[in-house]
């Protein structure tokens, strides 16, 4: 069994963001991300689903479109294929990321990356 802390070793990088993959299972993946301040906005468009939970700071998301505000303790269901991106994040905001692949691309992603 092991255990981890999401809070511990969650300074910002100097710009962007840091991602830790914390879990991978079947086809399920749970990931922490770190965000500075400084994120250049990139449109994301991902082919698997995924529920994102803001654990500590805000944001503001453009999801298809529509301006989406989030603060600490907010989450948001984001459906493959949707395309969103971050237009601004506080300073050491800190998001824990649920994917869930289809079966058979996530078997090829795996392989392809030796996980």
């Amino acid at each position: 069994m092991r255990t981890g802390n999401l809070f511990v070793d969650a300074l910002p990088p100097l710009e962007g963001e840091r991602t830790e993959t914390l879990l991978t299972r079947r086809n399920l993946v749970i990931e922490r991300t770190v965000s500075s301040a400084d994120v250049t906005p990139h449109e994301y468009v991902q082919s698997q689903d995924e529920w994102v939970v803001l654990l500590r700071g805000n944001a503001i998301l453009n999801v298809a479109g529509e301006i989406v505000e989030l603060n600490a303790g907010d989450y948001l269901f984001l459906p493959a294929g949707l395309p969103h991106r971050i237009q601004h994040v506080s300073e050491g905001a800190l998001w824990l990321a649920v994917n869930l692949y289809q079966i058979k691309e996530h078997l090829i992603s795996v392989r392809k990356s030796g996980r």
